[in-house]
């Protein structure tokens, strides 16, 4: 039964995160955007200036608790073959008992072409026995 006089935004713990078809269940966090390129001028006499699209970057992040060696295993992977590895990265927000999903189901995004970024943290150790969490950066080339 839909809620009747409360709004239900969307949860944002209810999602997913896959890289190359497989689920990262140890996600934790994720963001995927696009930031346009944006020309502004003015002609004369024209007081606001005008604005227009020029192309645009897709960028993102997503914080997982590492459980697997997938980083370490990237990094190895382009040391032996030289070769940039991309991924496809998919954005999954399925919160069944919000509005958006009552009224557009899944918001899936898909980015092709990634390529992760920034640094890379291959070991880490802390002596307050904090849990580890590696933050993987990347560009993306395309959203289908």
């Amino acid at each position: 039964m839909a809620m009747e006089y409360n709004t239900s935004p969307i949860s944002l713990r209810e999602a997913k995160v896959m890289l190359d078809g497989l689920v990262v269940a140890d996600a934790v966090k994720a963001t995927i955007k696009f930031t346009p390129d944006v020309w502004s001028g003015k002609q004369l006499g024209e007081r606001p200036p005008s604005s227009r699209w020029l192309g645009g970057k897709i960028t993102g992040d997503i914080t997982r608790r590492r459980s697997t060696p997938f980083l370490k295993e990237k990094v190895m992977e382009y040391l032996k073959s030289g070769k940039t590895p991309e991924l496809t990265i998919q954005g999954i927000m399925n919160d069944k008992e919000s509005d958006f999903y009552a009224a557009y189901g899944s918001d899936v995004v898909t980015v092709v072409g990634c390529v992760l970024t920034g640094d890379f943290n291959l070991s880490s150790f802390d002596s307050e026995g904090e849990v580890l969490d590696d933050v993987i950066s990347f560009n993306g080339k395309n959203f289908v």
